[in-house]
């Protein structure tokens, strides 16, 4: 499961900014998660509320944003919505280069 270690890195990153800022507690946490990223969001959030025991982060709510796949065509520049990597251009077949979807950011904090 690597949302276990998703999750641990999440936690290491908001202690890190703790440190750094001075807060001492996280209300709320938002991530932005590709569709196409391979991550379970419920995992996700079981892992990081297990991780976060004893932390700053401890019983902040996880807000995950999905973030939708998108693709460029490299061929005819084709920007269009996938459903899956190396998805088929619409216009003219080729495989488009995915531009969105992948991704996992830590996008905003909430804190005390």
């Amino acid at each position: 499961m690597h949302e276990m270690s998703i999750a641990e890195s999440l936690v290491d990153l908001i202690e890190d900014e703790a440190r750094k800022e001075g807060f001492t507690r996280v209300r709320r946490i938002e991530v932005k998660l590709g569709a196409l990223g391979h991550v379970e969001p419920a995992a996700l959030r079981f892992c990081f509320d297990a991780i976060a025991r004893g932390t700053v982060a401890e019983g902040a709510s996880l807000d995950i944003e999905t973030v939708a796949g998108m693709g460029c065509c490299p061929r005819c520049g084709c920007s269009t919505a996938i459903a899956q990597r190396y998805d088929l251009c619409p216009e003219c077949g080729s495989h488009v280069q995915m531009t969105a979807g992948g991704e996992l950011r830590l996008a905003e904090l909430e804190v005390e």
